[in-house]
């Protein structure tokens, strides 16, 4: 009897050994995540901060990891076939090896996540905006590719320069604009009863561009609209709304509002030194954590285009023009799954207008030319989308815009209309942001679904972060003048 017990004992002893979790490692959540394991990286995450006593941000950020990991899964969903069947309309015989050259050269974006191979859900159209082939090949049967806005810009712009050459003023042709802004959270998203919280985007008015803002209606009795100041870059206004079983539950609000195109004729200026201890030229010539960073890539690049040239106004002019000529837009993932948007860029030889502005914005700074980062929405006629640009300062003159992904405007004669956007701005614009990656007000409780710009809104309840598949957002736009 006494041995049966010890062998009972025993063998209880080995069971509960076996249950037992292995501890796990960072490293090991880095390998899992890195081989696209995203399964198993999110329930070593849980393990992890189970086995450890972690602090609460640190808590936070792990959290935020797999969060990560289910954006970049709604990111890349597209499967071989529907990338397949898209380009067989232009290449007829596209075959494997076709694939395999265009992922090598990064233009098809594509991913092994949890062992089955997924491309970028945009992936198949930006073949045809990046890899210059292929978009011969699609002009070819569809005709040129051209932006909706450039209908606006071809008139707009001459009709800017000429009209500030003659009265020597920057601002010209202010248009006055009618806005309605709403989000809807789709019907069940959360549970009825419960309270979100909702950040819409709202107008600046600390900029000299925009002016006249006047709120015209919101669809609560109560909000907050965040002080325009430079405390506080991102420009909301900020409401409450409890869900109902069953229906979708809508945000808006309405406004009016003037834009003013902008132009600094600075060719042949000469520019004054800046003062380096002044706290602008500290703040906006430095290093940010994480995407405006002085790398090795970006110094590489950085000698590749300006060289030793120290004259701020050509400095820009050549970032400017080497942005425009290798990095062509195209659709991309959310910013909130980019490590580092400069270096995405570099190694993917594309972006869209937040990226390449970013890019724009690390070279000026780390040649010593103050840069910030500037967004909203571009508000052209038939074109109005989210959109990001820059502005770059110069001793006495003050900020000046740069439109880096709009870029240089080949289908004008005249440089100053040509170059334009590197040295001014349309006034088809609604400026929301002053910054990036700055905290909403009222403070956000759970990471942003948008953690670099902010454009579309945030929604959040006390169960977490509302991401972008569960609301959608709309605008419309009346030209009042």
């Amino acid at each position: 009897m006494k041995h049966i017990i010890i062998i009972l004992s025993l063998l209880f002893i080995i069971a509960c050994s076996s249950n037992q979790q292995a501890a796990v490692s960072m490293e090991q959540i880095n390998t899992e995540e890195a081989a696209g394991d995203f399964g198993k990286a999110k329930k070593s995450i849980d393990l992890y901060i189970a086995q450890n006593n972690l602090s609460a941000e640190e808590i936070y950020d792990l959290n935020f990891r797999k969060d990560v990991m289910n954006r970049i899964v709604l990111d890349f969903w597209r499967d071989k076939d529907h990338v397949v069947e898209y380009i067989k309309k232009y290449y007829p015989d596209v075959n494997d090896e076709m694939l395999t050259k265009w992922e090598q050269e990064k233009v098809l974006e594509s991913m092994v996540i949890d062992g089955q191979k997924k491309y970028f859900g945009r992936t198949a159209c930006n073949l045809f905006l990046v890899n210059k082939d292929a978009r011969a090949k699609k002009e070819e049967i569809d005709g040129p590719i051209t932006e909706r806005y450039d209908k606006t810009l071809i008139t707009h712009i001459p009709e800017v320069t000429a009209e500030l050459k003659k009265s020597g003023k920057t601002q010209a042709k202010q248009k006055k604009m009618k806005v309605s802004y709403k989000v809807i959270l789709k019907e069940n998203a959360v549970p009825e009863g419960e309270v979100i919280r909702c950040w819409l985007p709202y107008p600046r008015e600390d900029n000299r561009r925009q002016t006249n803002i006047k709120l015209l209606a919101v669809n609560s009795n109560s909000y907050i609209i965040t002080p325009s100041s430079a405390v506080y870059p991102h420009r909301t206004l900020y409401m409450e709304k409890t869900t109902e079983k069953d229906k979708p539950l809508e945000f808006s609000l309405e406004f009016t509002y003037s834009s003013a195109a902008e132009w600094y004729n600075l060719e042949g200026k000469d520019f004054k030194p800046y003062d380096k201890n002044s706290e602008l030229y500290r703040t906006y010539t430095a290093e940010r954590k994480s995407h405006v960073i002085f790398t090795d890539k970006i110094k590489d690049l950085s000698m590749q285009i300006v060289g030793d040239e120290t004259n701020p106004y050509i400095v820009v002019r050549k970032i400017f023009d080497w942005i425009t000529d290798h990095y062509p837009w195209a659709g991309v993932r959310e910013y909130s799954t980019i490590p580092n948007i400069p270096e995405y860029v570099i190694d993917n030889n594309h972006g869209d207008c937040g990226q390449v502005s970013l890019l724009f914005i690390t070279l000026a700074r780390y040649n010593g030319i103050p840069a910030k980062w500037q967004s909203g929405f571009m508000m052209h006629p038939n074109g109005v989308n989210l959109h990001d640009w820059a502005e770059v300062y110069y001793e006495g003159v003050g900020w000046v815009p740069v439109d880096q992904s709009f870029g240089r405007k080949d289908y004008f004669e005249k440089d100053e209309e040509r170059y334009l956007l590197s040295n001014g701005i349309d006034a088809y614009r609604w400026i929301v942001n002053d910054d990036y990656s700055r905290p909403l007000f009222p403070l956000k409780i759970y990471p942003r679904s948008e953690t670099v710009d902010f454009q579309r809104g945030e929604l959040e309840w006390r169960g977490g972060n509302i991401y972008f598949d569960q609301w959608s957002w709309g605008i419309n736009v009346e030209y009042l003048d």
